[in-house]
């Protein structure tokens, strides 16, 4: 086990690439989405698939449990739902006559969050506490969860009736959002093949890591060298959110962070242990979109955020420099 704590990065990329085949064997023609969630995951954070119905996102969270080999549990959010739904609650146990803790779905390596948008913000925020701190409390008791712990929640982006918008609170904690569009007409075809060739609904892939083997892939993301440049180009993005003409309020400080932990991911992904400016424009619409909010009359001329982010890309100049971070000297990195 305490050599499972040190892999290598190449060892990583290549597990990494080993888990994103497997599940593409599943989740058809969506390479590209399928590496973001992952990097999510490698980079220890929670994700949001944000998509209409049918396009996959259940699919892809029970796939990426089983090609992780993590337990996987998936709560169904609907108006109804109490936060002991979530997180557990005390019961009355007549054999021992003192009351016992049974455990909510929470308490799991992978949850899916089902139309977390269903649900009134009182139930949301029984998640926010898990996500953050990676634990619960219930009845002025805490429990931790045990690593490692994800959230993958999807929601439906136009359908309105019924549902409690995520406040933006709860939307900071996803650490980047992520849509499927539809397949191309080859792709859907391809579903179907599969589907007959199948002779069967369910789908079960056989493990490639376990989660002890995932909790080394996480750290060793920390080896992964982020120029001084970058890191300065990572900034300087996320500021220019914050003064977008259309913005009313831009990406937080945390944004920053989430464009430095994807771009390592990202950068694993590809074969690298050192990141560079096309890891982080690569993951800048998923990792700031959803933190930016638009003034009011943005949104009566249907302006996305993605077009905001899109646009600070082209107007914040890329490094294109070769010099070594300037942490190399007390990290040990060379």
């Amino acid at each position: 086990m305490n050599e499972a704590r040190f892999l290598p990065v190449a060892e990583v990329g290549r597990l990494a690439r080993s888990v994103l085949d497997a599940v593409g064997t599943v989740v058809v023609g969506k390479r590209e989405a399928l590496e973001l969630v992952l990097s999510g995951i490698l980079a220890g954070g929670h994700v949001l698939l944000e998509d209409l119905p049918g396009l996959g996102k259940t699919l892809t969270a029970r796939s990426f449990a089983q090609a992780l080999g993590l337990d996987f549990r998936r709560l169904q959010f609907t108006p109804d739902l109490l936060p002991a739904d979530v997180t557990g609650s005390f019961l009355y146990d007549q054999r021992n006559g003192d009351f016992a803790f049974r455990a909510g779905p929470v308490f799991t390596n992978l949850l899916l969050a089902d139309e977390i948008n269903r649900t009134p913000p009182k139930t949301q925020s029984a998640l926010l506490e898990a996500m953050q701190e990676k634990q619960v409390s219930v009845e002025g008791v805490t429990y931790r969860l045990d690593p490692p712990f994800h959230v993958l929640a999807t929601a439906n982006p136009i359908e309105y009736e019924g549902t409690y918008p995520l406040p933006e609170a709860q939307l900071d904690r996803f650490l980047l959002r992520v849509s499927f569009g539809y397949p191309l007409p080859e792709e859907e075809w391809d579903v179907l093949r599969r589907r007959i060739s199948r002779r069967r609904e369910e789908t079960v892939l056989e493990p490639v890591v376990d989660a002890t083997t995932l909790l080394a892939m996480q750290a060793a993301l920390e080896e992964v060298v982020v120029e001084d440049s970058i890191g300065r180009y990572i900034v300087a993005l996320t500021s220019a959110t914050r003064e977008h003409p259309s913005v009313l309020v831009g990406a937080s400080p945390r944004g920053s962070l989430a464009l430095l932990l994807l771009a390592r991911a990202r950068a694993v992904l590809a074969g690298r242990d050192y990141v560079i400016p096309e890891d982080v424009k690569e993951v800048a619409a998923p990792a700031l979109a959803h933190r930016i909010t638009l003034r009011p009359e943005m949104w009566l001329r249907r302006t996305d955020p993605s077009f905001v982010v899109s646009e600070v890309l082209e107007r914040t100049p890329a490094p294109a420099s070769g010099a070594l971070p300037s942490y190399a000297a007390t990290t040990g990195l060379a």
